[in-house]
């Protein structure tokens, strides 16, 4: 049976959930159409989303058709849990982006389609809620406009403008359409493929209006990946569930995942227990995962999201960060040292939390991305840990980088134990992050030294000299190192690696950076004065503005310790 790993991506209530619910119901998958707002939506499995009627954790469901078995990945739409659906992303052999007719594209949207376009990711689009009055053309041109011009609408497929709007986008295709006046499947899947087609259907999902059209087109028109015969899978997401079991949620991209198999991890071998296949909230445990699963895994102890797994390639940082750290207030009573290892669970699964431990201040600190996660989280953390716990004012994340390359040296040598390390540092273009080489020969040090000393580079998170921020955008390569026969220890080298990297930044020219908001204003022309005096005030950047209809969109950039609920006024004054 040939997989196919689809995500569902739109802005919050554009309708995406139902549309997941339409086509399991089209699919055979469900016998009757649950809804969001009536709280029995098949993938909103967890009480709290329930409730506040939003999808907050991703969820698949495994939809068997004829040619094709899809496993369907839904994702948050509300931009607060946006790092959750970003995380899904690399594994995706395609993306539905779902799109709110009446509404057209919204921020949100053109976030999702730069990541998209980030992690390379063949997309279909939806135009949900058709059964209200808008004007189709208008709204294909608006999102040519906004997203690209190679946005085709499937409904004229065969029709000659169908073909040569397909064709422009390829030239190869374009001298098969003007050699044969049509252009075969395998080109149209080609072209999907390679993301420069992009179709397009319309419909109601609500009413499972043009969900038929869709899938007919995701079979016919949906990538077909080729997979390796080694093994290879990439993590995506950590969890656990009702029993407290840790489950490795992975897709195996090479070869095939067997119970009761090693996988190999830095710290050593660890066994699959159990291997799932979820499908909202049930699951069935199989004895094999071949190529292209989507599963999750049990008894695997040291996996993170985004890590690769045998053949498997490793994912890029994410694009996505929240710019806020937030003080953790715990109930009184309860120590810091306490609840601090129940935390590290939450921050295992995500890793966007960034939660710290500062000892000096004897504070816990993490970092959110707005209010409905820290009200999300904090009820998170009263049911799974029966803790109340409040959250601080928001303080602005700087981090620290360094102007020019410098070498640090670090020396470990008390009785009996001795390392030496010399580093390289080297500032990095913005939003690198940190890696970490080695330039040294192995006749110098053993590459088993050298391994140990680049494992404890990349353990910990280095604090710059200026603010204490944590460092970013630096490539830390060692140059040189030395070891002992007798009397070297694997702590040793770590001394010293962090004493030359503290060594090197005290010599470095270094640089804060600070954090600012992309912005993208669509308000009323008559607003148009008080935005950018706005921005203005902020001590922002604002572009051209553009006139469309009787709307401006703005594009602007502005420190974040400015913004502040900047939206909500923008909200208030525009009405």
């Amino acid at each position: 049976m040939r997989r196919l790993t689809a995500g569902v991506l739109a802005h919050v209530d554009a309708g995406k959930t139902t549309l997941t619910e339409a086509m399991l119901y089209r699919g055979g998958v469900l016998r009757g159409m649950g809804r969001v707002d009536h709280a029995n939506a098949f993938l909103d499995t967890e009480e709290l989303e329930r409730q506040r009627g939003i999808t907050i954790f991703d969820k698949q469901a495994v939809l068997p058709l004829p040619e094709v078995e899809i496993t369907l990945v839904d994702t948050p739409g509300h931009v607060d849990f946006s790092a959750e659906a970003e995380r899904t992303l690399p594994v995706l052999d395609c993306a539905i982006l779902v799109v709110s007719g009446p509404d057209g594209p919204q921020g949100h949207t053109l976030t999702l389609w730069r990541l998209l376009e980030r992690c390379q990711v063949p997309v279909f689009l939806f135009v949900n809620k058709m059964d209200q009055p808008v004007d189709r053309a208008a709204l294909l041109e608006r999102l040519r406009a906004s997203l690209s011009d190679n946005i085709v609408d499937f409904a004229q497929y065969g029709q000659p403008a169908f073909w040569e709007a397909a064709a422009l986008g390829d030239e190869a295709a374009l001298e098969e359409y003007l050699e044969k006046g049509a252009l075969r499947d395998s080109t149209l899947r080609g072209l999907v493929a390679g993301r420069r087609l992009f179709p397009c259907f319309f419909g109601c999902a609500l009413r499972a209006q043009g969900v038929e059209e869709l899938l007919n087109g995701l079979c016919r028109f949906g990538p077909r990946p080729v997979w390796g015969e080694a093994f290879g899978a990439r993590v995506f997401k950590i969890s656990r569930d009702s029993q407290g079991a840790r489950l490795t949620h992975l897709k195996v991209t090479g070869g095939a995942l067997r119970v009761k198999a090693n996988v190999d991890l830095p710290g050593g071998p660890e066994k699959a227990d159990q291997i799932r296949i979820y499908s909202g909230a049930k699951f069935t445990a199989v004895e094999e995962a071949p190529a292209g699963t989507v599963c999750a895994v049990t008894g695997l102890r040291s996996t993170y999201p985004g890590q690769a797994l045998g053949s498997g390639e490793a994912g890029r940082p994410p694009a996505l960060e929240p710019a806020l750290s937030y003080r953790l207030i715990l109930p009184e009573g309860v120590q810091a040292h306490a609840a601090l290892p129940k935390l590290r669970q939450l921050a295992e699964e995500d890793p966007q939390l960034h939660l710290e431990w500062n000892e000096a201040l004897g504070e816990i600190t993490l970092r959110l991305m707005g209010e409905i996660q820290a009200q999300v989280l904090g009820r998170v953390i009263r049911d799974r840990f029966d803790l109340e716990v409040g959250f601080g004012p928001g303080n602005v994340v700087y981090k620290e980088t360094i102007a020019a390359p410098v070498e640090g040296v670090g020396h470990f040598e008390p009785l009996r134990h001795y390392a030496e390390v010399h580093l390289l540092l080297e500032p990095m273009p913005r939003g690198t992050g940190m890696v970490f080489a080695s330039a040294c020969s192995e006749d110098v040090l053993d590459r088993n030294w050298q391994r140990l000393i680049l494992t404890h580079l990349g353990e910990k998170i280095y604090r710059g000299v200026l603010t204490g921020s944590a460092i970013t955008d630096i490539k830390i390569s060692l140059i040189i190192g030395r070891a002992h026969e007798k009397h070297t220890e694997g702590g040793d080298f770590r001394e010293a690696t962090y004493r030359a990297v503290r060594q090197g930044l005290m010599k470095a020219r270094s640089i804060l950076l600070e954090p600012w908001y992309a912005l993208r204003l669509e308000l009323p022309t008559p607003s148009l004065g008080r935005a950018l005096a706005d921005i203005q005030r902020m001590g922002g950047q604002a572009g051209t503005p553009e006139t469309l209809g009787e709307e401006t969109v703005l594009e602007a950039s502005v420190p974040v310790a400015a913004f502040g609920d900047y939206a909500a006024q923008v909200a208030a004054y525009t009405k």
